[in-house]
């Protein structure tokens, strides 16, 4: 049975007398457009619940400014993204199911997008607007994974999974490292600010992915002290344990993101450029702690409707309705087509979208739409969301409208549509094929003739022998008890292009270590150096935590010229090792910077 027949069937069973076709995409016939091209802002915030905002009818904080954006425009009641932070930025640029663009995991390569697949960004740049994104990536560092080679313009903050120091951190600015200037959300909106001065004349998109309240949880004092003695009016319902300071600091930081909200529309405002601007914002899986999210089952990581349900506001002002509210169900791969749809641009894309134009939901007072299903899928668990129904990832049933906190488990009673949904599943996965580690063979790029930078981290390295990672998550960690000459770490990389390279490798190492000598070699060439120079900081973090984390704390590497290396093109083994080590320790490794010359 063909997944369209099986589809038929299950919109059948629901008793919906809806079209059956392949995907055709409604025309709205009412609110023109103006002929100007708007301007996007699409912020994204990173491990915020659906129930974090003060929309959701959550008391214990106040969202003032992202409520405001509901308010004066539109709310989806029943939007969902994926259970962890990658897949949903993959989804969100490409318009298509993250298992089909290549990710797989959220760290150490499987996060990065296919370099076949067209991003939101590339869209809007063939079209004529200035492109920026200045936040958390998480869809590959080197080029071209890096968001400079897939449609961005500029770039500002990191490109790993999450970030170990939120106060002035080492970042980059277009694969440059430099260092971050006050806390990370009022920094990154600094920039977007000053994005949007410098190209108010001409149609822009902003991308601002915010990278809190993912942990570690730090946020200035001035959130802080609203939070960390209030009792909290709504706690989690379920049987888990709620860790009460945990969701006092993310709502902290959660307010932190709507302080910084309302600086942007207050910069559109100044700018004479609300009317002209579409603002989106949402979030890009469920909390990352149990906490009040209007009693829903599961949270971050899970593909129960608590993992996946978002929420999205969306304001154009004068062009989408006021206060309006969507009950259709809609997905992260929709923002791509709806965005391109809403400002008129033709999407070319090398291959076709699974997501569809929200337009007509969003100006049709009586819009024609067919029903969906919308699948979420992580680590080997998928569930299938209709506009009633959830299957879950161990085939249970539950009516969402009478039930949203999954309680009772409908499939026995409703066997046929059981079955319908669970053969839904089955096509879905056979069609889009979850990549995992074994089943992808990419290295990582290095030397991409168009960019000066690439950045090769102790995220992506393997370690050999007694060498440690700082933590067992890698996104921020570094190398650390390298005490052998018969330790060493490697970086299966691809050279993408002959050239000379000057190479900087960022460390730190004790007084008493100096003097080790070492060698960087990747195939026939190689370069020697000897440390010289002593710089011992101590590790940060802990001290701004407002709770304890579960991530590496980092500390302030610096560079070191290790000078010029020329490299040929092809595949091979990048490695770091120690010649001769007169101390105890050789040094802890945060990353290599190859800056191309030629």
């Amino acid at each position: 049975m063909t997944n369209i027949l099986v589809k038929c069937l299950v919109l059948a069973i629901l008793g919906l007398s809806l079209s059956c076709k392949e995907k055709t995409e409604p025309e709205s016939t009412s609110n023109a457009l103006r002929n100007e091209k708007p301007n996007i802002v699409l912020i994204l915030a990173d491990d915020q619940g659906w129930g974090d905002l003060g929309i959701s009818g959550n008391n214990n904080l106040v969202t003032p400014n992202i409520d405001a954006i509901a308010n004066n425009g539109v709310t989806f009641d029943h939007f969902y993204v994926s259970p962890v932070c990658s897949p949903t930025r993959a989804e969100l640029l490409t318009g298509r199911y993250f298992p089909r663009v290549g990710v797989y995991s959220t760290s150490s390569g499987g996060e990065r997008l296919n370099l076949d697949e067209t991003t939101l960004a590339e869209v809007f740049k063939q079209a004529g607007y200035a492109t920026a994104a200045y936040g958390k990536w998480h869809n590959g560092m080197q080029p071209p994974y890096h968001p400079n080679a897939r449609g961005f313009d500029d770039f500002y903050g990191f490109c790993s999974g999450h970030w170990g120091n939120y106060f002035s951190p080492m970042l980059e600015h277009n694969g440059e490292i430099v260092k971050g200037d006050g806390f990370i959300i009022d920094d990154l909106t600094n920039k977007g600010l000053d994005f949007m001065d410098r190209n108010k004349e001409r149609p822009f998109f902003l991308y601002l992915p915010y990278n809190t309240p993912h942990s570690p949880m730090q946020v200035p004092d001035e959130y802080w002290n609203r939070f960390k003695d209030r009792e909290l009016a709504l706690k989690y319902h379920g049987e888990e344990e709620e860790n009460e300071n945990f969701t006092r600091a993310a709502l902290a930081m959660v307010e932190n993101i709507d302080y910084n909200v309302g600086r942007v529309i207050d910069r559109l405002r100044d700018l004479e450029l609300e009317e002209n601007t579409l603002v989106i914002y949402l979030s890009d899986n469920g909390p990352n702690g149990w906490r009040w999210n209007a009693g829903m089952r599961g949270r971050k990581g899970s593909t129960d409707e608590g993992g996946v349900r978002s929420p999205l506001v969306m304001q154009w002002k004068n062009q989408l309705p006021k206060g309006k509210h969507i009950s259709e169900i809609a997905s992260s791969i929709d923002i791509l087509p709806t965005l391109s749809d809403l400002a008129q641009i033709e999407v070319n894309t090398l291959k076709p979208l699974d997501g569809k134009s929200l337009k007509p939901l969003l100006m049709d007072n009586s819009p024609s739409w067919d029903a969906r299903v919308v699948y979420n899928h992580w680590n080997g668990s998928t569930s299938i969301r209709t506009q009633k129904y959830r299957l879950d990832s161990k085939d249970r049933l539950y009516d969402m409208e009478m039930d949203g906190g999954q309680t009772t488990d409908l499939s026995g009673k409703l066997p046929q549509l059981t079955d319908s949904l669970k053969q839904l599943k089955r096509d879905w996965l056979q069609e889009v094929m979850p990549k995992s580690k074994e089943t992808e063979d990419r290295p990582f790029t290095l030397g991409h003739p168009d960019y000066v930078y690439t950045q090769i981290p102790a995220r992506d390295g393997v370690a050999h022998g007694n060498i440690d990672r700082s933590n067992r998550h890698p996104n921020d960690t570094f190398f650390t008890n390298w005490k052998s000459t018969k330790d060493s770490i490697s970086w299966d990389v691809e050279v993408l292009a002959d050239g000379e390279f000057e190479v900087e490798l960022y460390y730190t190492v004790k007084e008493q270590d100096l003097g080790s000598e070492f060698e960087l070699r990747l195939g026939e060439s190689s370069l020697k150096a000897t440390i010289t120079t002593a710089h011992d900081p101590p590790l940060v973090g802990a001290e701004r935590d407002r709770d304890p984390r579960i991530e590496s704390y980092t500390k302030d590497f610096i560079p070191m010229d290790l000078g010029k290396i020329t490299l040929k093109k092809g595949r091979g083994n990048l490695v770091l090792k120690a010649l001769k080590i007169p101390g105890e320790e050789v040094m802890d490794v945060r990353l290599l910077l190859f800056k191309r010359v030629n």
